[in-house]
C-alpha cells in the first residue's frame, strides 16, 4: 500500500515521505494511530497544502518533549525484584513496569514510550531510553535489585551526570 508519513516514524521515514509498505502495517498500525495517510493524488495535495501548519505543530511538540527531557538529566530509578542466587531474575522488567516507575518519579510516559533493547533479566544498573518525541530521547539510569537498601546502594556507586546531580531516586 502506497502511504504518505504525516510524522515522522522510527525505522521508517520522515514527515512527507511518500512509501510503499505492506497492507497490514498500514491498516493495523499507521493508519489507525494516525501516522500516515494512504497516498492518493488529493491527500498527497492536501498534505502539501497543510506541510507547514504540521510542521510547526511537530517543532511545538518536539519543543515540549525536549524541556520533559531536559528535566529528566540524571533520573535514576530502582525496581525491586525476586532473583535467584545467581542474579537472574523470575520474569523479566516489562516497558510498564519502567513506565509505573518514571511516572511515580513525575514524568508521565506510557509503555510505548519505554524502549527498551534487551530484555532486562538481571539484577543491575541498566540504561533504558525513553522516546519522548519521534526525534526526541532521554535515558533513564534503572537499578533493579531484592530489596529497598541494595536498590540505594546500586544507584549510589553510579556516578551522577555532572548536570544534574541532585535528582532523586524513586524506589517501587
Amino acid at each position: 500500500m502506497r502511504i504518505i508519513l504525516k510524522q515522522r516514524v522510527e525505522k521508517l521515514g520522515q514527515m512527507g515521505d511518500v512509501l510503499d509498505v505492506k497492507d497490514g502495517y498500514a491498516r493495523n498500525f499507521l493508519l489507525p494511530r494516525g501516522f500516515a495517510d494512504r497516498a492518493t493524488p488529493q491527500r498527497i495535495a492536501a498534505f502539501e497544502a497543510q506541510r507547514a501548519q504540521l510542521e510547526a505543530h511537530n517543532l511545538h511538540l518536539k519543543s515540549e518533549a525536549q524541556a520533559v527531557a531536559d528535566k529528566m538529566i540524571g533520573l535514576k530509578v530502582a525496581l525491586v525484584r525476586q532473583a535467584g542466587e545467581s542474579g537472574h531474575l523470575y520474569g523479566s522488567v516489562r516497558s510498564v513496569d519502567l513506565a509505573e516507575v518514571v511516572t511515580e518519579a513525575g514524568f508521565t510516559v506510557n509503555r510505548h514510550q519505554i524502549r527498551i533493547d534487551n530484555p532486562i533479566k538481571e539484577l543491575g544498573v541498566h540504561k533504558v531510553r525513553v522516546s519522548l518525541h519521534p526525534e526526541v530521547d532521554q535515558f533513564v539510569t534503572l537499578a533493579v535489585a531484592q530489596t529497598r537498601e541494595e536498590a540505594l546502594a546500586l544507584l549510589a556507586d553510579k556516578p551522577a551526570p555532572k548536570e544534574d546531580a541532585a535528582t532523586d531516586a524513586v524506589i517501587h
